[in-house]
């Protein structure tokens, strides 16, 4: 039993250091066919890059707006005597909407007609050379005003509609006293209106366009609730300034809605054309795409070097795409074939 354990231990021994040696081969194996391929030539086709013409758009995401809203109340509190609408009523303009408490406006029509019948009073007195010239305008002054107080009482104890349209709110009921301050709904009205035969979208587009967009040019939406549906609009107002924070300005773009089939805050897509401008067009197999991420690039030659660029992909037409990069020239050298297996600083052999 004594000398079996070192013959045991010698075993273990030998054996321990085969395997280690054999690894070190597998090692200096696989370094020695790493190093064959490092600094050797990549075949690769290359393609001067050339700018064509072609019909530039932009694609913005958007809100539908009502032409026009109002939420429409008093100039002052007061009880609400009648509401004669409801939501989704259609009215005409100039429409008794609602009405309030007529106890103001009645006791300003008894002050006016007394104040009527003393300045024609002042008037007949004034042509007889009976009473002065200050005497008739102070008259005049306090008439003028009555009836001046007796219009805007009018228009604050019956409230029309502005224009046509369809009530799209109610946020008191009747026998409620108006305070002026926002209802339970959160709106400071007693009913709100709007004009949906006329839709229009506000549009945040990029500094950049600012040049290329013109009033009166066409805008075409798409919306999922109608796919096959063509909706144009065109373009009424481009806004002067530009948001400084975000480097975009804002345009109002005009939308019929005769049939008012869509409707305000109905998600819409727009497509802005932009007319035709200068582009590098490539095939989209050219294109390639940072695994993991969403980032694009190409190669070019670069003195006989492998140069990684990375772009933006911009228009289609039919097979190719649009590249967009600053570190892009023309009469480059764009990699066509042969790009997957490059990395940047390889060494390019052009082939003919």
């Amino acid at each position: 039993m004594k000398t079996i354990k070192p013959i045991l231990l010698l075993g273990i021994f030998v054996a321990l250091m085969f395997g280690v040696n054999s690894c070190g081969s597998k090692n200096n194996t696989d370094s020695s066919s790493t190093s064959e391929t490092v600094g050797k030539d990549q075949l690769v086709k290359v393609a001067i890059i050339e700018s064509k013409k072609i019909d530039k758009t932009a694609n913005f995401s958007t809100v539908l707006e009502a032409n026009e809203q109002v939420f429409l109340v008093p100039s002052m509190p007061g009880k609400i005597n009648k509401i004669n609408v409801e939501v989704g009523a259609r009215v005409s303009k100039g429409q008794t909407l609602v009405e309030m408490d007529q106890t103001n406006l009645y006791n300003a029509r008894v002050q006016l007609t007394t104040l009527k019948t003393e300045f024609n009073r002042m008037k007949i007195l004034l042509e007889s050379g009976s009473v002065s010239q200050q005497a008739y305008d102070q008259v005049k002054a306090q008439y003028d005003v009555a009836k001046a107080n007796v219009d805007n009482l009018e228009r604050n104890t019956y409230i029309r509609a502005p224009f046509s349209g369809i009530i799209s709110g109610k946020y008191f009921e009747e026998g409620e006293m108006y305070s002026g301050t926002p209802s339970v709904q959160g709106k400071a009205a007693i009913v709100s209106l709007v004009q949906i035969s006329n839709l229009k979208a506000m549009i945040n587009v990029p500094e950049t366009y600012y040049p290329i967009l013109k009033q009166g040019a066409s805008v075409q939406f798409k919306s999922e609730l109608y796919p096959n549906k063509d909706i144009v609009g065109k373009i009424v107002r481009i806004y002067p300034t530009i948001d400084a924070s975000s480097h975009t300005f804002q345009i109002e773009v005009s939308i019929p809605n005769a049939k008012e089939e869509l409707k305000p805050g109905m998600y819409c897509s727009a497509n802005l054309k932009l007319g035709q401008v200068e582009a590098v067009l490539v095939s989209s197999q050219v294109v390639l795409k940072t695994q993991g991420s969403n980032e694009r690039y190409v190669f070019i030659n670069e003195n006989g070097k492998a140069k990684q660029v990375f772009v933006q992909l911009g228009e289609r037409v039919n097979d190719m795409v649009e590249i967009i990069s600053t570190d892009i020239k023309i009469g480059d050298q764009l990699v066509v074939e042969g790009q997957g297996k490059l990395v940047s600083g390889d060494k390019l052999k052009i082939a003919k």
